[in-house]
């Protein structure tokens, strides 16, 4: 590993170099001398050789163009960095392999060695397999500060720089000193261009383009990475149970983009249509490319071997006449199946969506199951002549692909707030009289009535009625548009819809009334069936303790529960990562999950209900991240039953999903886990009761301590509004979504999002950590045996997977704070009284969580145990400090008043930059 380190810092000192010397032939010899000596103090600071005072007095009287030229440089050093970091892992992985390592933890290989010494059967794995899923939800949270043309530069001087990296190993000779001139001079190709490319999107991207984002990195990756994985997960088992087993596709994604209501009011009927369409479109052309393909490969001849009448027939319905084919029954079977996906996406997208008109003769597939019936035909055919070596490549993934996208590519989900739900229904049921003031009733009315409605086929709405209230046509418009998808693409397109903010049984029951009214659940007395899986989304601490008991008194309607019946005994529930820890602190929103979780699973059990969680994590441990096979590991037993549905969001997607490589390593570490956590016992715990007693005093002390800063202290909303960029940040262009669910300053109404990204702007860090330091010192000094206590919390941290998650998770948030930083940004703050009084409060907070957690973990290091992020933050990390310093002396004159339109950009850029550098930031 060594030479792989040596490597990343040659890869480092080479790419500083070529943008050094960009940034001089473009800006000049003093700006590259600016940038230069702030690099330079930048890492005098880092090493504790100046103070920041020093690189805050460089900037002091900086003029706006030329702060915005530094950011852009540092911005860009950050980028190569990240690029060298992650060239350096990969190089890593690489050699572990080659030196024949095991395995390591969250890979398919790993969890099939762990299952058989655990004693786990593959008969048994086989009989769990059908029930399992694992769905990677894409969703449009935006984080994602990087534009594509950023992205794909990235991408270009990757692979530059692998190669690069290939011909120093090779050694020097004339060819591959030409080659590495030539790299030289691509790499610095492609740096200009970003130079001289704006960092910031000029408008606020729109649905449709966070669609097209969506749907691009299935063209990246996922296509391809999924069907092989789910097709390798089938093998893996078919071959240590030694028969095969069902083609289950394990892994099926979903998405929300497009969908997801909740709070924008962007989406439509419209964009819903919109994301379902692109979705089949993107996935029929992918199968129609995949077919081309295979039609020049299998050029078998019946002439050298025997051919079943099955394959004649389909070949023959291909209707491909060319005489060089009349003895290549395969091509002209494949010609026909391809002719027919043609016309299948034709006849479902439009017209336009194909090119020439040869298929017109060709009858569409009428679903997915009959274009894969002609796909198997052509699969055993092959088989019975041997020929598995053929059938196991290029038509198995496009089998595999078919099994796991249908024609319908994602699942895509509708979410909405109750709040929303019952305004729509207070306006419908008024108007047709069926309860004046709906909103009014108490809880057991409304239950009574929303029954009522179910059990008749009468809509509410007459046909063609549209005289409704914008809010309430905006609705209707998104079910109305989810039923057309669900008749065009199948079932599978709009199979779930979230109820966020759920804290009643009227609130699950609210919007199955309105699939009702659009055809998606069926009416029939006591015997309700339907498409849809309704799903609460539980959010806020108090929701998340009461959610057990609001499904059991839903279940205890008969009407429901035969929903239920109908839809496979199956619940899902949606558990929300950022409001709870906006509600009450890190560890308080953890344990919240967890405990909440334990109840669920224990109803579900006593119900005999399966149960299926679906986790909305965003990517900072402040919303839920953190690495997702840890995650999963630390859910609580049974919360796992072979299905888990997790988001994915804003930066993470492209960090994870960007290259098929990395797709198959976060995909193969979500289903190793699940697998795991399903098939093991990973929570064995000597005493679980006392492990929970620990757990809920340490949460309602750091709660407690929480509370007192972010609801109790009169000056925190002042604190949080000016020393961090929450206003500037709905300016950055980075999504559709507005910042806030209303225009208020209050903080319940402020979307997780902005509330995390503006407290790691400042690099404060504060929703992942607040708070458990003074939890953990007040448990050590009330026992009686103080020792005795820390060693308790030791074996905790050490064998517990939840709170050795939930401790590591934290170090990495706090190993990213700086309180040097911090107190920079405190000082915006108009009243200093105020700032004084937080900042310190902050600080000495910090300081004890950082003592406490080296007490508890006997890891003197907060990143002890992850030498790759220490790494990083030694490294990579003060390239950031001159964007932090420059944000807040730009921040400083915008809001004294500066109208120099190069203010406000700097800190968008400055932003943009840091929230590229953090890498998972919001």
């Amino acid at each position: 590993m060594v030479d792989d380190q040596t490597n990343m810092q040659d890869d480092i000192r080479f790419l500083g170099r070529v943008l050094g010397e960009v940034i001089a032939e473009q800006e000049g010899q003093e700006t590259f001398d600016l940038v230069e000596n702030s690099r330079r103090r930048a890492f005098e600071v880092a090493r504790g050789e100046a103070d920041m005072s020093d690189l805050a007095a460089m900037f002091h009287d900086i003029e706006a163009e030329k702060a915005r030229d530094v950011i852009r440089a540092f911005s860009h050093f950050a980028l190569m960095a990240n690029l060298a970091e992650d060239l350096y892992d990969e190089s890593a992985r690489l050699h572990r392999r080659q030196a024949g390592e095991p395995a390591p933890a969250s890979t398919l290989d790993a969890t099939w060695r762990k299952l058989a010494e655990a004693g786990v059967d593959p008969a048994t794995i086989s009989r769990e397999f059908p029930a399992t899923q694992v769905a990677p939800v894409l969703t449009a949270h935006p984080t994602e500060t990087r534009r594509r043309t950023v992205f794909d530069a990235q991408k270009h001087i990757s692979e530059l720089m692998r190669r690069r990296r290939v011909l120093l190993t090779a050694g020097e000779n004339a060819l591959t000193a030409g080659e590495l001139e030539e790299i030289e001079r691509d790499v610095r190709r492609r740096l200009t261009i970003l130079w001289q490319t704006a960092l910031i999107r000029v408008a606020r991207p729109r649905l449709e383009d966070e669609v097209e984002v969506g749907l691009r990195y299935y063209k990246l990756s996922l296509l391809q990475a999924i069907p092989k994985l789910n097709h390798d997960v089938v093998k893996l088992l078919s071959d240590s149970a030694g028969a095969p087993v069902p083609q289950h596709p394990i892994v099926q994604p979903g998405c929300w983009i497009g969908a997801d209501h909740d709070g924008n009011p962007y989406v439509t009927g419209t964009t819903l249509d919109y994301a379902a369409t692109r979705a089949a479109e993107t996935v029929l052309k992918y199968y129609a490319g995949q077919l081309h393909d295979l039609e020049h490969e299998l050029s078998l001849s019946d002439r050298l071997g025997e051919v079943s009448e099955k394959l004649y027939a389909l070949a023959d319905e291909g209707h491909n006449d060319v005489p060089s084919r009349v003895d290549e029954p395969y091509r002209r079977a494949v010609h026909g199946v391809r002719g027919r996906i043609l016309a299948t996406t034709v006849g479902l997208i439009g017209p336009d969506a194909v090119e020439g008109d040869w298929f017109k003769a060709h009858e569409p597939y009428a679903d997915a199951e009959e274009f894969l019936a002609d796909l198997d035909l052509i699969d055993s055919c092959l088989r019975a002549e041997h020929d598995e070596i053929i059938a196991d490549a290029r038509l198995a993934d496009l089998r595999a692909a078919v099994r796991t996208f249908g024609f319908h590519l994602y699942a895509l989900d509708i979410r909405q707030n109750s709040e929303s739900y019952e305004d729509v229904l207070t306006e419908l049921f008024s108007l047709a009289h069926v309860a004046e003031d709906y909103r009014g009733l108490d809880e057991d009315a409304k239950i009574k009535l929303l029954v009522d409605e179910l059990r008749t086929p009468r809509p509410l709405v007459p046909a063609g009625y549209h005289d409704f209230t914008e809010p309430t046509e905006r609705e209707l418009g998104i079910f109305r548009a989810a039923a057309e998808a669900v008749d065009k693409f199948g079932p599978e397109m709009v199979p779930h819809c979230i109820i966020s903010m759920a804290a009643s049984v009227s609130d699950i029951l609210e919007p199955m009334v309105l699939l009702k009214e659009v055809g998606l659940i069926h009416a029939n007395g006591e015997d309700p069936t339907g498409s849809v899986d309704v799903i609460p989304l539980f959010e806020t601490i108090d929701d998340l303790e009461g959610g057990a008991d609001i499904l059991r008194a839903v279940w205890s309607i008969p009407l429901y529960r035969t929903y239920l019946r109908n839809r496979g005994d199956l619940q899902e529930v949606m558990l929300g990562y950022s409001d709870s820890n906006k509600d009450g602190g890190y560890f308080a929103a953890n344990w919240a999950l967890f405990n909440g979780e334990t109840q669920i699973v224990q109803a579900c059990r006593e119900e005999g209900l399966r149960l299926r969680f679906f986790h909305g994590r965003g990517g900072t441990v402040g919303r839920g991240g953190g690495p997702s096979y840890d995650a999963i590991l630390a859910q609580p037993a049974g919360a796992v039953q072979g299905a888990v549905r997790v988001t994915e969001q804003g930066e993470i997607i492209s960090a994870k999903y960007g290259s098929p490589e990395t797709a198959r390593r976060n995909l193969e570490a979500l289903v190793s886990a699940t697998l795991e956590a399903s098939l093991m016992d990973v929570n064995d715990l000597d005493d679980p009761q006392r492990a929970a007693e620990i757990m809920t005093w340490l949460s309602h002390a750091s709660q407690a301590a929480y509370t007192r800063l972010a609801h109790e202290d009169p000056g925190f909303i002042q604190y949080f509004t000016e020393s961090t960029p929450v206003a500037e940040i709905g300016k950055l262009n980075i999504g559709s979504r507005p910042s806030s669910r209303k225009q208020t300053e209050s903080l319940d109404d402020l979307r997780a999002i902005p509330w995390v990204l503006s407290w790691s702007q400042s690099r404060v860090m504060l929703p992942g950590w607040y708070g458990v330091g003074t939890a953990l010192r007040d448990f050590i000094e009330q026992s009686e045996d103080r020792d005795a206590a820390v060693a308790e919390l030791r074996d905790l941290a050490e064998n517990w997977p939840f709170f050795a998650s939930v401790m590591s998770n934290m170090a990495q948030v706090m190993a990213k704070a700086d309180m040097s930083l911090a107190q920079m940004y405190a000082s915006l703050i108009s009243d200093q009284d105020v700032a004084r009084r937080v900042f310190d409060a902050i600080r000495a907070e910090y300081e004890l969580t950082c003592e406490m957690f080296a007490k508890v973990t006997g890891r003197d290091e907060l990143l002890a145990d992850n030498p790759e992020l220490a790494r990083s933050v030694r490294d990579r990390f003060p390239y950031l400090l001159p964007l932090n310093v420059l944000q807040v002396e730009l921040l400083r004159r915008y809001r004294a008043g500066d109208e120099d339109p190069k203010v406000p950009l700097g800190i968008q850029l400055a932003m943009n930059g840091l929230a590229t550098a953090l890498r998972n930031s919001g």
